[in-house]
């Protein structure tokens, strides 16, 4: 069993939790920060955001923290140094959120090699698709990082079967057709979406895009493994409020 699957697995009688932070957000400065608070209230897994100029999976919310992230020169190779200096000192899973343009430019096999040394458990990149995938796999594989699957209303259940071959850690279920940071009631299609991957996926499954707090997802006929959320928590960092607080909040919601 891959630790994060493990990590998740743990919590047994409620959703494992799994912030999203952008590198470098809201500044380079109090970035750490938040981290260290996110995996002191209680994150099972922390997705840490590379920031990209062109994150076509995000919504606005995400894209500005990605801007101002990168305008106050956050690398992938800075955040990677920065994160191994701090590997020993944090308790969740670690993952990387990011487009394939920064892996590929970093190198793959360099890419794995560093992140593995970094503490990175897994890797989620929203624009790399079934079919072009092996090499970047086979290359986090060997480092003993998982490559998260993605999944969608429009991912067919044939299609799903393809992803369940290869998964590790976690597959990660999108509520919504549409970028991240979506406001109100999950909908309807999001039930369905996890009652397929269900059926076909053995790891665990986390819920991700446009949650804000727990009762959304407590609601529905069929339940995640895990909640991802992300542009709530940047929204309130950006309001110059903590980490911790929100954390809080959300269980408590």
């Amino acid at each position: 069993m891959h630790s994060l699957e493990q990590k998740i697995r743990a919590t047994q009688s409620r959703f494992a939790l799994i912030p999203y932070i952008t590198a470098g957000f809201p500044t380079r400065a109090t970035f750490w920060q938040q981290v260290e608070e996110l995996d002191a209230h209680g994150a099972d897994i922390i997705e840490i955001g590379v920031p990209f100029s062109d994150p076509v999976a995000d919504g606005p919310v995400v894209e500005d923290a990605a801007r101002r992230a990168l305008a106050e020169g956050m690398s992938l190779e800075l955040l990677l140094s920065e994160l191994g200096a701090r590997k020993h000192s944090l308790r969740a899973g670690l993952v990387l959120m990011g487009y394939m343009n920064p892996f590929l430019q970093y190198g793959l096999e360099r890419f794995a090699r560093d992140a593995a040394a970094a503490g990175v458990q897994g890797c989620i990149v929203p624009d790399l698709p079934y079919e072009e995938a092996e090499e970047f796999r086979l290359a986090l594989r060997a480092q003993g990082i998982a490559l998260i699957t993605l999944v969608g209303q429009n991912t067919s259940e044939e299609r799903m079967r393809l992803y369940a071959t290869v998964s590790e850690g976690y597959v990660y279920v999108v509520s919504v057709m549409g970028t991240t940071g979506g406001k109100g009631s999950l909908p309807a299609a999001a039930a369905e979406t996890l009652a397929r991957a269900r059926k076909v996926f053995t790891v665990p499954l986390a819920l991700g895009f446009g949650l804000e707090k727990t009762s959304q997802v407590a609601a529905l006929p069929v339940l995640p493994d895990a909640v991802v959320f992300g542009s709530a928590l940047l929204r309130h960092i950006d309001a110059g409020n903590s980490a911790a607080s929100f954390m809080q909040n959300f269980v408590n919601n």
